[in-house]
């Protein structure tokens, strides 16, 4: 099946109903995807499929044929909400990390804290609570 992947065309072999977060993990080694709960209430699994966030443990492979995947790989390490992150300690045990920072670009520019909490609101954190994050995702937009 083909689909592009973190910028670049990706064609890979595996069960078209096949979890996007195993495909994801296993057969594309991208392990930066985390899976949470297995059941789409948590947000660890987060993904962009044509910009938008899902949680790639409920998807279908096959719905990810056409499409353009993004995840935390795929950010490259240096986006400003990774930075921010780190730097306002909106990382704790990392679980829920990339799907936080995934789900906080799909925000756009500028969010406001009343849309940063709509936009992460599927996403959990089990750490310290979200203050923390959302000083990280306020600190990108001023």
């Amino acid at each position: 099946m083909r689909f592009t992947l973190n910028g670049a065309p990706a064609e890979v072999d595996a069960h078209p109903m096949k979890r996007l977060l195993d495909v994801l993990r296993e057969e594309c080694g991208l392990t930066g995807t985390k899976e949470g709960c297995g059941e789409g209430e948590c947000g660890a699994c987060t993904v962009l499929i044509d910009g938008e966030p899902v949680v790639s443990c409920l998807i279908p492979f096959a719905q990810a044929r056409e499409t353009e995947v993004v995840t935390i790989e795929g950010l490259g390490g240096e986006h400003p909400y990774q930075r921010a992150f780190a730097e306002f300690s909106g990382a704790q045990c990392g679980i829920c990390t990339p799907g936080m920072i995934l789900a906080a670009v799909a925000l756009g520019p500028a969010p406001t804290l009343e849309e940063v909490r709509t936009g992460l609101a599927g996403n959990l954190c089990r750490c310290t609570g979200y203050e923390a994050i959302y000083r990280a995702i306020h600190s990108v937009s001023e």
